[in-house]
C-alpha cells in the first residue's frame, strides 16, 4: 500500500450523478454488478468492452437499460455471415431525382454501438469497425464523418457456438479495453430476476439520470485523477511481465507466445482513474490496478502452443504474474 496519497476527493455534485445513474440501471439489471460498473467504467474512460458469456445473462438488457439511464442513441447491429461493411457504416445511393449520389448513413452512428455475436461475421465486416473505433470516424465514398460523442462500442461473443464463427483478428481484439467474463448469477439474485421479469411485458421505467455533457464532464475529471509515481511504475511492471516473466522469477517464457502490447498500458492507467472514481476517490492505488487488470490483459496475453497442451489458460498466467509481481 502507498504510504502516503493526496488529500484530493470527488466533487459531491459527480458522486451524487453517478450514485443517480446507478440507481436507475439498477431499477432493471439484477445480479450483475460486475458488468455494471465496468461498462460505467469503459463510458469514463471513452474505451470500448468485448463481452463473453452464454445467452440469457443480460448483456443486451444491460446495454440497453445504459443507454435510456444515460440519455444516448443506441443501435444494435446483429453480426451475421452475410453482414457486408455497408449495412455497418453506411453507404452511397444514387437518386434519380438529382442525378446525384446521396450519403445514407449506417446503424455505427449513435453513441452506444450493440455490435451483437461479433465473431459471427467475416473479418471485411469486423475491419469496418476498426476506423470507428480508433479515430471515431468513419470514411463514406472519400468523405470522412466524424461520430457524435460519447461512442462507445460494446460488442459480444458466444463462447458455446463456434460453429460459423470467424475468429477476431488480433488488431481488432486490442482496441478493446476490457474483455469481460461473465457467469450466471447467484440463486438470491436470479429469484429477484424471476420475480422482476417472469411477465408477459416487463416494465422498465428507466428515467435518464444524467445526459452526454455530464459523460464528458466526468471523463475530465476522471483524467485528473491523481497516479502515484508508484503506481505507474507498477503498471510497467505488470506488462513488462506479460513479456519477460523470467526478469521477475517467473518460468514461464515457453508458456506465453506474446505479451501485452503499450496499449495495454495505457489501458490499465485509464481504467486504474476510472476505478478509482466510482470508488469515490481521488487517486489510484494498487488495488485498483488488481481490480482491473484481469479485464484488461486477458485478451492480450496470448498462450503458446505448449500452454495450451497443459490447459493454461491466459487467465492462469496473469495470475501468476499478479501474485509474483510486488504491489507498491
Amino acid at each position: 500500500m502507498l504510504a502516503t496519497v493526496p488529500e484530493k476527493s470527488i466533487p459531491a455534485e459527480e458522486v451524487a450523478a453517478i450514485g443517480a445513474l446507478r440507481r436507475e440501471i439498477a431499477k432493471v439489471v439484477v445480479g450483475q454488478e460486475y458488468l455494471v460498473e465496468r461498462l460505467l467504467l469503459a463510458l469514463l474512460s471513452n474505451s470500448h468492452v468485448l463481452l463473453e458469456g452464454v445467452p440469457g445473462l443480460g448483456k443486451t438488457l444491460s446495454i440497453t437499460t445504459l443507454a435510456r439511464a444515460v440519455d444516448l442513441s443506441f443501435h444494435r447491429i446483429q453480426f451475421t455471415p452475410d453482414l457486408l461493411p455497408a449495412d455497418v457504416i453506411g453507404t452511397l445511393v444514387f437518386d434519380p431525382k438529382s442525378s446525384e449520389f446521396q450519403t445514407r448513413k449506417g446503424p455505427i452512428f449513435a453513441n452506444l454501438i450493440l455490435a451483437d455475436e461479433i465473431n459471427r461475421a467475416p473479418a471485411k465486416v469486423q475491419s469496418a469497425l476498426l476506423e470507428a473505433m480508433q479515430e471515431r470516424q468513419v470514411t463514406i465514398g472519400g468523405q470522412t464523418y466524424p461520430l457524435d460523442e460519447p461512442f462507445l462500442v460494446l460488442a459480444t461473443q458466444n463462447p458455446i457456438e463456434q460453429e460459423g464463427t470467424y475468429p477476431l483478428p488480433e488488431a481488432q481484439v486490442d482496441r478493446f479495453m476490457l474483455k469481460l467474463k461473465l457467469t450466471y448469477p447467484e440463486k438470491r439474485e436470479e429469484l429477484d430476476i424471476l420475480r422482476r421479469m417472469a411477465r408477459s411485458k416487463p416494465v422498465f421505467d428507466v428515467k435518464p439520470a444524467i445526459h452526454s455533457a455530464d459523460i464528458l464532464r466526468l471523463r475530465t475529471l476522471t483524467d485528473t485523477i491523481f497516479m502515484d509515481a508508484r503506481v505507474e511504475e507498477y503498471i510497467v511492471t505488470l506488462v513488462d511481465a506479460t513479456r519477460h516473466p523470467s526478469r521477475y522469477g517467473l518460468q514461464m517464457e515457453h508458456l506465453i507466445r506474446y505479451g501485452a502490447s503499450p496499449r495495454a498500458t495505457i489501458y490499465l492507467a485509464l481504467a486504474g482513474k476510472g476505478h478509482a472514481l466510482l470508488a469515490g476517490r481521488g487517486y489510484v492505488i494498487p488495488e485498483d490496478i488488481k481490480a482491473i487488470a484481469p479485464d484488461v490483459l486477458r485478451h492480450r496475453i496470448i498462450p503458446s502452443y505448449e500452454a495450451e497442451a497443459l490447459g493454461k489458460t491466459s487467465e492462469d498466467l496473469l495470475a501468476g504474474i499478479l501474485k509474483s509481481v510486488p504491489a507498491p
